[in-house]
């Protein structure tokens, strides 16, 4: 399966965005892409304005049009967005939209579903969760017989939903990010990216927002606007391909059988098990 990481660098109106998203899937369908993935904050970058006022709901305009796009290019693409939430709140959502082939008898079928974040970033003085409200379920879908988990930034962080992806048949996971920038992040990106193909025995393909200081933009300071770096990481724990700090269209090959052989190898979900705590005291 042939997919392609768009790392661009969006900004604050939907629209300019979503015309880069319809031109990279143009340039990645040429280049013979099955699967587009595109960064989280693709509808409108962190720190660029309310997300309350641009959410949409899957059926909306902004929805609708990537998924034409998609449809016009035979490709599926996975793209980050915001729909609206509670009480002012908006969900951070990875759309899915596009043809995903037979998944086993049946007649192809087009997928327009989204996956809401889990996993809020509150961390190195961000809150996420002022503004986004969480998702509570993981999701795998399945493009030409093969399982793909979803999942998005932060949530690369927490172990347990990447093996649980995999236990649900994900072969190959992707992870979308606006990476916030700082001393050793491009490092952890890397190290964490690694840790999670190797937890689940997954492909891991790995898509950020381009570096807007490499870009020559300025940005809100503080706000998780991205590094780039995009890479795929093998289910053995090498990285396959890698991008650089701007904008760029990765493409790469993956054989998803992999996945398969290394899990006999290295059976660490057959394997793992999960204990009670003893109940006994703690040391001090």
């Amino acid at each position: 399966m042939r997919i392609a990481a768009a790392q661009i660098l969006t900004g604050r109106d939907p629209q300019d965005n979503l015309r880069l998203v319809r031109e990279s899937v143009a340039e990645a369908a040429a280049q013979g892409a099955r699967i587009v993935v595109f960064p989280e904050a693709t509808m409108r970058a962190f720190g660029a304005g309310r997300l309350d006022e641009i959410a949409e709901p899957l059926d909306g305009p902004w929805a609708t049009s990537v998924a034409e796009s998609a449809r016009e290019y035979g490709v599926l693409v996975v793209v980050g967005m915001f729909t609206p939430g509670q009480g002012g709140r908006v969900r951070n959502t990875l759309l899915v939209t596009g043809p995903a082939g037979d998944a086993g008898g049946g007649p192809d079928r087009d997928l327009h579903l989204g996956y809401d974040k889990i996993h809020l970033f509150d961390a190195f003085g961000f809150a996420e969760s002022d503004t986004v409200e969480p998702g509570d379920a993981t999701h795998v879908v399945t493009v030409d017989g093969v399982g793909v988990g979803l999942s998005v930034c932060y949530d690369i962080r927490f172990p347990g939903q990447y093996t649980a992806l995999a236990t649900a048949g994900a072969r190959i996971t992707l992870c979308s990010a606006s990476w916030g920038a700082g001393e050793g992040k491009v490092d952890q990106w890397r190290l964490l990216a690694r840790a999670r193909a190797l937890d689940s025995t997954t492909f891991l393909f790995a898509v950020g927002q381009a570096d807007p200081e490499v870009e020559g933009v300025e940005v809100k300071p503080g706000a998780p606007t991205g590094v780039g770096h995009s890479l795929l990481v093998g289910p053995d724990g090498t990285v396959r391909a890698e991008a650089g700090a701007g904008s760029e269209l990765l493409v790469v090959d993956v054989d998803d059988d992999e996945a398969t052989g290394i899990r006999k190898v290295i059976p660490v979900l057959a394997n793992g098990r999960v204990t009670e705590p003893s109940g006994g005291q703690v040391p001090r």
